[in-house]
């Protein structure tokens, strides 16, 4: 039973439009909408739209009176300027190159539709900018708690909103040359853990 679900798959549904123009599934033994047949055309399903009384294929019909639906919907992709050009070119010694133009253009455009959906999963994804990313949130936190032994810096362990302590003018010379040597520490202590990082 399932050799034949996916053998059905691959062959175009027949859709037989009658005189009351209801559409009429074959494969579903179900009438259909436009609505139903546009959604199906999304989805990559292939269907050819045959008129029941003359059996002629009427597909490229169904599928222009789509586009009509969805351009009154408000959902504008065909600009005016672009429809005026194509009408123009009915009856010009051109004309017969326009569908395969139009059909290549299209399939040109989603191709590079997949390839940049392709390059925005794999940006963020894990690939190479999410590793860096990685690193850097690495580097950043790093920082943050190396800052966090200086009072007044943001990170400071319970006191990131005090002010730094200003000195007095009776601070001694020795009290300023500790203090520098504490701040190199501490700088070195956070050259250390970059380095790591890196």
């Amino acid at each position: 039973m399932a050799k034949t679900k996916t053998a059905n798959l691959s062959e175009p549904v027949i859709i037989k439009k009658y005189a009351n123009r209801r559409l009429y599934n074959t494969e579903t033994s179900s009438y259909i909408t436009l609505d139903l047949l546009s959604q199906m055309t999304r989805e990559g399903r292939e269907f050819v739209v045959v008129d029941a009384k003359t059996g002629e294929d009427i597909t490229h019909n169904v599928l222009t009176q789509i586009i009509m639906e969805e351009e009154q919907r408000g959902k504008n992709m065909l600009p005016v300027n672009f429809l005026r050009q194509l009408i123009a070119m009915y009856g010009d010694s051109m004309q017969s190159m326009v569908p395969q133009y139009l059909e290549a253009s299209m399939d040109a455009f989603r191709k590079n539709q997949m390839q940049f959906q392709e390059a925005m999963k794999g940006a963020f994804g894990g690939g190479p900018l999410a590793e860096i990313a990685k690193r850097n949130m690495q580097m950043f936190e790093a920082a943050a708690s190396a800052f966090g032994n200086v009072p007044g810096m943001p990170g400071a362990s319970g006191t990131a909103s005090a002010p730094a302590p200003t000195p007095t003018p009776a601070a001694s010379e020795g009290s300023k040359d500790d203090e520098i040597a504490q701040l190199k520490a501490q700088l070195a202590a956070l050259n250390a853990k970059i380095d790591k990082l890196n």
